[in-house]
């Protein structure tokens, strides 16, 4: 009984010989506002804005952008404040 335990213990250890590309290990993106010190967000410039919201107009998650935290809340405040002076629409249709 206890040979049983064992092995299915050492058998959990030994994932490295079953591949599952469900569970693959992601490559982690870099904030690109990070990364570029230069790079800054303007409400102004709507084909920068272009970026970071989808076709239908929605803003993008951040594991769609890769951007960090901090940038991430930045970008839906400047996209919000293009979105009210009319620089980009709220939907696309």
């Amino acid at each position: 009984m206890a040979d049983k335990k064992q092995n299915k213990r050492n058998n959990r250890n030994n994932q490295d010989d079953d591949f599952n590309p469900k569970f693959r290990k992601m490559r982690k993106k870099v904030c690109a506002l990070c990364n570029d010190k230069n790079f800054v967000l303007d409400y102004k410039n709507g084909e920068q804005l272009k970026k970071f919201i989808n076709e239908k107009g929605k803003i993008l998650p951040r594991r769609a952008t890769g951007a960090c935290a901090k940038h991430q809340r930045e970008i839906t405040l400047t996209v919000k404040r293009a979105r009210h002076i009319a620089i980009i629409p709220y939907t696309q249709d």
